[in-house]
This record gives structure tokens, C-alpha cells and sequence, in this order.
């Protein structure tokens, strides 16, 4: 691929990167190199490693085998790296030979173990430290539980860690940059209601959500750069081979979905380890059927109110039921979609264990973080203002004055129209109540912003950050229960059992469309879009009729 481009595109210099523990691995592509008027150099690495292992390579025999130039080097310390780039200039006035024309496979594999019997010496075969680390790491008993272990600490980094940071970024932002910007707006005699509005509301709040977002990415692409970087990684995959295969993935594939009960914008990212693209799109696909945290805020909330006995027990089903889900619905696409795609074996190479470099995973982090934030930012932004307009623009009587500005009521915003429209879908599954549709909209945005939106449409205090008991003994629980009853026509808890699957099912919030749209392109999320919504209707229909004749 290098010299299918034109001349003038061709890089000056080709430095291959040769692991001192496979040598011939490294050499291979060396030699193919060495067929094309290409100026070499090879950086041999691991040797620290190699001498742990009982090998010895001798790197100016290398050089002399191959005719390539070879500079140890150590990227981690940082050493050897300043030989190599005096290498590089100095070789850039030489000119580029060929070394073998049309070199068949044999010959080429006879030079490589030529070479490779001349620069490596076996020395001794010592228990290596990654080989003991293997005997726990990829025991049928021990590895499983070891994995569970480690995927748990991700879990709680990812969601408790991130916590204290995500609200200190939303309070900034709707507390010390709103109150300025509604300042400066009043400065410069801007101080409308609607440019309030809609700069304050709208596109801080949407840029607000995006940062929300950011220490939840960050630490979540640390910690896969961090397992990656130690070699953990490949032996996650091989002990969870077993397990996804059931549903065509690779074991691999697991973690992403791990990650998705934390939060499914992250492990949707984390989709990037699987090497296959259908890996990708089917893991893509099947994470918003976890049960995200964002999630939990409600089911608590629903469950406090309406089953105060048993709550634990509630939301502790409703996770059974999106761990089934996930199952299922990977068994439909498996049968459907992919079901002449063959199942590869595992073949995965396994790295030796080593200390992660912060630098390195530093850098990683922050790459993968400004991917999300430069694609995935502007679609939420967009959202979030979407939402606001509908929120904002009258259709009915209103009921309130603000500076000239006639502020809607809910049910009498375009909100509320929406939310009428959408309604009575939803009269097979016990809840045609506007009020209780019209949150699936808001929650789209985020699931969070159901109590909230229920908040503001009764009229009462918002208690999404109350505590559970606080929440069951609210005045907004008491008009939910109420509404629940008259929408369901007396069958209470049949209808909130189904609505919340419907909030289990169908799609967790815009965030996960937008990291949806970069991994897997717009066809894709739509299809998921699509069969998540499907999924959701049918769920909660059928588990409403159902318990209604109990």
C-alpha cells in the first residue's frame, strides 16, 4: 500500500518496528519491504522482555543478516530513540536498492530463518512472570471470576468516580455560565425571554449535557487504554470466547457490554477493540438494551412509588429482563442478518504482561475523547435545542407573561402537542396519559430528564435528586400514581411494568444515536433505532395485556 501512491507521496524512510520475543514475526514484513525501492530501518524492541523469556538477540548479527540497519530501542524509557532518528538522516541520502526481485514465498522464509537462527540464541526456558499471571487470568474457574473483578472496578470507576465531576460540570454550567451569559445578554440589551431563551437554555444546556459527557468518556477510554496497555485485554477476550459466541461475538465483545450498564455512550466507543466490522455493528446494536445508570434514576423513582415493599427486587428484575433482551435479540440478528456469516475460531495473540505507560494511555484517552466531542457534540447540541423550541413555541392558550413574551403551558407548548399525538400509541400498553408520553420525548434527550419534565409539567418540585423515600412521599409521586390509574383504567401496576420496559427497551438517550452514528454510520443506527422502538412497543403491550387479566 505504501507505493501504490504516486512517488511523490511515498514516505522517505520505512522504520520497522520488530519485537525482540518474535523476531521472524517482525522480519517477514522487513523482508517484503526490502523488495521495493524502499530505504529500511528496523527498531528492535522488547529486549527487556526477550532476556526474561531466555532469548538473547544480537542485534548487529541481525543487521549483518539482513543488511537493514538495527537500533535498539525502548520506547517506554524513551531510549535509543535518538540513535534511531540519527539512523533515519543519514540514510536519507543513501539511495533506496532493492534487494530481491520477485522473491518467492520459500525464498523469502529462508532468508528469514536465516536470519533468525544467526541473531537469536535460546539461552534458557525460565516460568516467565506473565505465564504464572496466565495460570490465574485464564483458569476456567479463575479467570471468570478474575474478569468479573476487573470489569466491576470499570464499572464503579466509570460511574462513581465520574459522579462527583459530571455534577460539578453541570452546576457550573447552569449556575456560574448561565447566570453570566444571562448577564452579558442584558448588557448588551438582549435580555428577551426567547434569546434567553434559547442561548441559555438551548445551546448552553446542549453544550452543557455534551461536557456531562466528557469525565464519563475519559476515565472510560483510560481504563481500556490501561487494560490494553498491560496485556489484559486479550485475556478478557479468550475468557469470555465462549460465552459471546453463543450470540456471534467474539469474546471481546463483552466488555463493551459490561461497560454499557455504567453508561451505553462510552461502550458504544469501546466497540473500537473488536477487530471485525460485523463485531462492531452487532455490539453496537445490542448495548442500548442494557441498563444504563441513567435508567436507574427512574426505575428507583417508579419503583419507590409504586412498589415501596419490593423496590430493590424491581429494579433488580428489570436488569435480569435487559440481560435476557441483550440475549435474545443477539440471537435474532445472529439467525437473521449474519446467519450464513461464519463463526472465525479465536486466534489472538497474547502479549507479555507489563506496567501501562500513563503517557500512553494519556494520549489515548485524549484522542478517543475529542473524536466524541467533535462528532458526537454537535448532534446532541442540536437535539437539546430541538427539544427547548418544542418546549418554548405556543399552540394553545398560554398561561403566563414573561417581559411581552407569552411562556406556554406544557400541555399547551408544542410539547404538549406532540405529546397528545404520540399518545394514544401508546393505549395498548396502559399509558395514553399526554403527560406520561410526553417524557419518552424528553427522555430521548436524556432518561434523567423524565422526572424532571414530570416536574415541570405538574407544576411541583423537581425531586430527581431526592432521595428514593423523599421521591415516594412527593406530591409529584402522588399525581404520577394518579395518572397512571386513570391511563390504565385501574390496572396501576400492570401499566408501570410497562412503561418501564418501554424505558428498558427503546432507545437510551441522543448521545448513544450520535456514538452509534460514528462507529456504525447513520443505515445502522436507524436500523437499531428501529428495532429498539419495535422491541419496546411490543414488550410493554404484551406485558400489559398480560398482568391487566391477572
Amino acid at each position: 500500500m505504501l507505493y501504490d501512491a504516486a512517488p511523490a507521496e511515498r514516505p522517505d524512510r520505512v522504520i520497522v518496528v520488530v519485537d525482540a520475543t518474535a523476531v521472524a514475526r517482525g522480519l517477514n514484513l522487513a523482508f517484503q519491504l526490502a523488495e521495493l525501492p524502499c530505504r529500511l530501518s528496523i527498531a528492535l524492541t522488547k529486549l527487556d522482555v526477550a532476556q526474561d523469556q531466555g532469548l538473547r538477540v544480537d542485534a548487529d548479527a541481525l543487521a549483518r543478516a539482513t543488511g537493514i540497519p538495527v537500533v535498539c530501542v525502548d520506547g517506554r524509557r524513551r531510549e535509543g530513540l535518538e540513535r534511531l532518528r540519527e539512523t533515519v538522516q543519514v540514510s536519507l541520502t543513501e539511495e533506496p536498492q532493492v534487494r530481491r526481485e520477485d522473491a518467492s514465498i520459500d525464498a523469502r522464509f529462508a532468508d528469514l530463518d536465516a536470519a533468525t537462527k544467526a541473531a537469536v540464541h535460546t539461552e534458557s526456558q525460565p516460568v516467565t512472570r506473565s505465564q504464572r499471571l496466565d495460570a490465574v487470568a485464564l483458569h476456567p474457574v479463575a479467570g471468570p471470576l478474575l474478569f468479573l473483578a476487573v470489569m466491576w472496578l470499570v464499572f464503579q470507576i466509570t460511574t462513581t468516580v465520574a459522579a462527583p465531576l459530571q455534577d460539578g460540570l453541570e452546576a457550573l454550567v447552569s449556575g456560574p455560565i448561565s447566570d453570566a451569559a444571562r448577564h452579558l445578554l442584558k448588557a448588551v440589551g438582549l435580555h428577551h425571554p426567547l434569546v434567553e431563551g434559547l442561548i441559555v437554555d438551548g445551546l448552553i444546556g446542549g453544550v452543557g449535557m455534551v461536557l456531562t459527557f466528557a469525565p464519563l468518556m475519559a476515565l472510560m477510554f483510560l481504563c481500556l487504554a490501561v487494560l490494553e496497555d498491560s496485556g489484559y485485554m486479550a485475556r478478557a477476550a479468550v475468557v469470555t470466547d465462549r460465552l459471546m459466541r453463543a450470540i456471534g461475538l467474539p469474546g471481546k465483545a463483552f466488555i463493551p457490554i459490561v461497560v454499557g450498564f455504567g453508561c451505553n455512550v462510552p461502550a458504544i466507543a469501546a466497540t473500537r477493540v473488536l477487530g471485525s466490522p460485523r463485531h462492531r455493528i452487532m455490539t453496537s446494536l445490542l448495548i442500548p438494551f442494557t441498563s444504563c445508570s441513567a435508567r436507574l434514576v427512574v426505575f428507583v423513582m417508579l419503583a419507590q412509588t409504586f412498589f415501596p415493599a419490593h423496590a430493590g427486587s424491581v429494579v433488580f428484575a428489570l436488569y435480569v429482563v435487559s440481560i435476557a433482551l441483550l440475549v435474545l435479540v443477539g440471537l435474532a440478528l445472529r439467525k437473521t442478518l449474519w446467519r450464513a456469516v461464519p463463526q472465525d475460531p479465536l486466534v489472538i495473540d497474547l502479549p507479555t504482561y507489563q506496567l501501562p505507560t500513563v503517557r500512553l494511555a494519556l494520549s489515548v484517552m485524549w484522542t478517543r475523547l475529542k473524536g466524541f466531542l467533535h462528532t458526537a457534540g454537535g448532534i446532541i447540541v442540536s437535539t437539546v435545542v430541538v427539544i427547548w423550541l418544542l418546549m418554548t413555541i405556543p399552540v394553545g392558550a398560554a398561561t403566563s407573561v414573561d417581559g411581552g413574551y407569552t411562556t406556554p403551558a406544557p400541555q399547551e407548548s408544542a410539547y404538549g402537542a406532540v405529546s397528545r399525538t404520540i399518545a394514544p400509541v401508546f393505549a395498548p400498553a396502559g399509558f395514553d396519559s399526554w403527560s406520561l408520553a410526553g417524557p419518552l420525548v424528553t427522555g430521548f434527550v436524556a432518561k434523567e430528564a423524565l422526572i424532571s419534565t414530570w416536574s415541570q409539567t405538574y407544576a411541583v418540585k423537581d425531586v430527581t435528586d431526592a432521595t428514593p423515600e423523599e421521591q415516594a412521599a412527593s406530591s409529584l409521586s402522588d399525581r404520577v400514581r394518579a395518572d397512571f390509574a386513570a391511563a390504565s383504567g385501574g390496572h396501576t401496576n400492570a401499566a408501570v411494568w410497562a412503561y418501564m420496559l418501554f424505558l428498558l427497551a427503546y432507545t437510551p438517550c441522543v448521545a448513544t444515536l450520535a456514538a452509534q452514528k460514528r462507529e456504525i454510520g447513520w443505515r445502522w443506527t436507524l436500523f437499531g433505532f428501529a428495532v429498539q422502538l419495535t422491541t419496546a412497543w411490543v414488550l410493554a403491550v404484551v406485558v400489559f395485556q398480560l398482568l391487566r387479566l391477572l
